[in-house]
């Protein structure tokens, strides 16, 4: 059911990150890794629905953390397995 998720929809670009200080380019890749990640560790069978909603969830969660040019793919698939692992919870505080 995630192939009718389309990832690219979610990509975003240096233009739309914001001012980082010369490092947009980092963190518009750093955010679609995030995105490639959770879809990737997604079981095939998630409702697209709730896909969605995680994916929708990290912007509101990375756009504004400074440590975000800094982060390393092991702290990306952590986080990334984290709001899998507790996407109730992540998904309640979203409504």
């Amino acid at each position: 059911m995630k192939e009718s998720i389309v990832i690219h929809d979610f990509l975003v670009s240096e233009a739309v990150v914001g001012d980082w200080d010369g490092e947009e380019e980092v963190v518009a890749e750093k955010i679609n890794e995030i995105y490639h990640t959770i879809y990737q560790m997604a079981e095939d069978d998630i409702e697209p629905e709730q896909l969605t909603d995680l994916l929708e969830l990290v912007w509101e969660h990375w756009i504004g953390n400074e440590d975000l040019p800094e982060i390393e793919y092991d702290d990306i698939y952590d986080w990334c397995q984290h709001l899998l692992d507790n996407r109730d919870q992540y998904l309640d505080q979203q409504n």
